[in-house]
């Protein structure tokens, strides 16, 4: 039995809430035995542990508070938008309570303790840094921290060069576990960002799609209502029998449309190139335009698959359409064939009056229909030689293609 999906916006706020308190809880329990330690010493003077209990007190509150606003419960964008904003207030609370931990135990000689805070304040603080700016600090911070310890114990006598060191290891050590922790949490959610706006791709590319369906449909459909009934307009006085026959066939061709249309709008509709072919033969028949067909598909090929069929169907529509629209043909040539494991499809017609409308045509045209046969590795070419207009497609027989990549317009 199967599970149901895991939704993965909440999966993304498990790893968020699981990145605060992981980091939040390591800090505020490092800060707080180090600094109760030292609370708790009864040889501390009092002033300076009730100091630092305050201290301590203030820099975990303003500790959580900025890792709230950094890690906030608010899509994506939100997060962008925000972290380039400052919290300056917590940040200057949170700055000033480092300063009095950092202060009171270096002038109390406590070489352990003093770069606790400063350190923690510090990593916090590069969070909300870009990557530059955040190097910088950091640098910065692990030399003052190196040159103040050393000083001061330089100055009282002790070892300068461990409380120098221990100084600078100790901002170092904590920028780079919370900085590691956060990058963790930023490439999660970059990584969530991209899902979603591939989600909003395909949702695009599916209603171009079916605009561009849609307008190949109507286009066609209409193009050749508007030419029988022109052709039935011309009968009605020399040949009523005839022009009736033609108008009945309008009436045919509208209900097509609109059964073609309604197909397309649920999604059930598949142009293939074998009803292309006869449908071009039909309506260059009507339209007086001597066609000639050839098919040449060799025993024992495999067949083209549905969604090749269906682009080289899209490829002959386009031809037929280009055909009554663009030209005053007399003569046309359809020839389909298989060799060399490609299925090469060729429209030529005589007549041709301006084949740049034909290729540059708004999201529907042979330019269009040539980068989806790119996708599926085949090529579209047209070519115009004196009044004849030549329209070449080919694909590999096993080509594969999703729908939705055939049908981007």
């Amino acid at each position: 039995m199967g599970y149901p999906p895991i939704d993965r916006r909440i999966r993304l706020d498990s790893f968020r809430r699981y990145t605060w308190w992981t980091l939040s809880g390591a800090l505020t329990v490092t800060l707080v035995l180090f600094v109760g330690e030292w609370v708790a010493d009864p040889d501390v003077a009092v002033w300076a542990r009730m100091l630092s209990a305050v201290a301590c007190a203030v820099l975990v509150g303003a500790s959580l508070a900025l890792l709230s606003v950094r890690l906030p419960r608010v899509p994506a964008e939100a997060t962008d938008a925000r972290r380039g904003q400052l919290p300056v207030a917590w940040l200057a609370t949170g700055v000033a309570a480092a300063a009095v931990l950092g202060v009171v135990p270096l002038i109390l000689r406590n070489y352990q303790l003093w770069p606790l805070a400063p350190a923690l304040m510090v990593s916090i603080a590069a969070t909300f840094l870009p990557p530059p700016h955040r190097r910088r600090l950091i640098a910065a911070a692990v030399i003052a921290a190196a040159l103040l310890g050393g000083t001061v114990a330089a100055i009282s006598g002790h070892g300068w060069l461990y409380a120098a060191a221990f100084a600078a290891g100790m901002v170092a050590s904590l920028a780079l576990m919370t900085l590691g922790m956060l990058w963790g949490w930023d490439v999660a959610e970059g990584l969530d960002r991209g899902r979603r706006l591939a989600a909003e791709l395909a949702i695009k590319d599916e209603r171009l799609r079916f605009a561009a369906d849609l307008h190949d449909i109507q286009g066609h459909h209409l193009q050749v209502i508007a030419l029988k009934s022109e052709l039935a307009a011309r009968l009605v006085a020399a040949d009523p029998a005839r022009a009736a026959a033609e108008m009945k066939q309008v009436r045919r061709l509208a209900t097509d449309a609109l059964t073609d249309t309604r197909a397309v709008v649920q999604g059930y509709r598949r142009t293939t190139l074998d009803d292309e072919i006869a449908n071009a033969a039909r309506v260059l028949a009507a339209a007086d335009i001597d066609t000639r067909i050839g098919r040449y598909p060799p025993a024992g090929v495999p067949a083209l698959a549905e969604t090749s069929r269906h682009l080289l169907g899209l490829v002959m529509r386009e031809a037929t359409t280009n055909v009554l629209r663009h030209s005053q043909a007399r003569h046309a040539e359809i020839d389909y064939r298989v060799t060399d494991g490609l299925a090469r499809l060729w429209v030529s017609n005589d007549g041709a009056s301006d084949p740049a409308r034909s290729s540059t045509g708004a999201g529907t045209g042979l330019r269009t229909l040539g980068e989806r046969l790119e996708v599926a590795g085949g090529t579209l070419a047209w070519e115009r030689t004196g009044d004849r207009f030549e329209v070449v497609a080919s694909l590999p027989v096993g080509a594969q293609m999703t729908v939705g990549r055939v049908g981007a317009g």
